[in-house]
């Protein structure tokens, strides 16, 4: 299913916005559209139209330090060939798909090296949300659910790097966006936090389950 344009999103985003900072941060959720913020390098997971002109040759992902970016947009999906309904909580340990926003790919990874490290190459692939099994990314975390205000890494379900950034700096025509890239070993560099987002609800059951456990 192709996503919606970003620009019917922006006024459900701004009221997301205003109602993010009431309460205790919930999980993340399937069906939910969030930036990611790299800790260690305070960029954001980006990507548009402009595809690396060397290994694959798909859609660039890189990191960009503007807050407002509009091409820094996820969905949080499912994995590959499977259903997460809208509003199920993310677990520690599952596998999910994060569809960029704007131009429907993947985020991806294979074994390519990347333009300016050499590590493995992240990029955006699939048309209209669709790619395959190497979009599929597990969320590494403490506890039973991804929480919003948790520092969380992503690990490539099929090749076991971390989606990292090292600072490494792109010139033209994506001048000052850094590399994004998969590294084998865990580190600083391969934390990421939700920033801003729609966050669709919890679904019942799991309101049930979290009223069950404080009983």
């Amino acid at each position: 299913m192709e996503a919606p344009p970003l620009r019917l999103l922006l006024p459900l985003l701004a009221a997301a916005l205003g109602a993010a900072g009431r309460g205790q941060p919930g999980p993340v959720t399937c069906g939910s559209v969030v930036k990611l913020l790299n800790v260690r390098h305070n960029v954001r997971l980006h990507s548009h139209d402009v595809r690396y002109g060397s290994g694959s040759g798909q859609q660039s992902v890189t990191g960009v330090s503007a807050a407002d970016d509009g091409n820094s947009y996820w969905r949080v999906r499912g994995r590959t060939a499977a259903v997460c309904r809208r509003g199920t909580p993310v677990r520690c340990g599952q596998a999910i798909r994060l569809t960029h926003l704007g131009t429907g790919r993947n985020l991806h990874s294979h074994r390519f090296a990347s333009p300016l490290s050499g590590n493995q190459e992240v990029s955006a692939f699939g048309e209209a949300g669709e790619g395959d099994y190497l979009d599929d990314w597990t969320v590494v975390c403490s506890g039973t659910y991804w929480v919003r205000d948790d520092e969380v890494r992503f690990q490539h379900a099929s090749t076991d790097v971390f989606l990292s950034v090292t600072g490494e700096q792109y010139g033209r025509p994506i001048h000052g966006q850094k590399e994004v890239h998969g590294m084998a070993a865990s580190s600083q560099n391969n934390y990421w936090k939700v920033m801003e987002g729609i966050f669709m609800q919890p679904s019942e059951a799991f309101q049930m389950e979290q009223y069950h456990a404080e009983l």
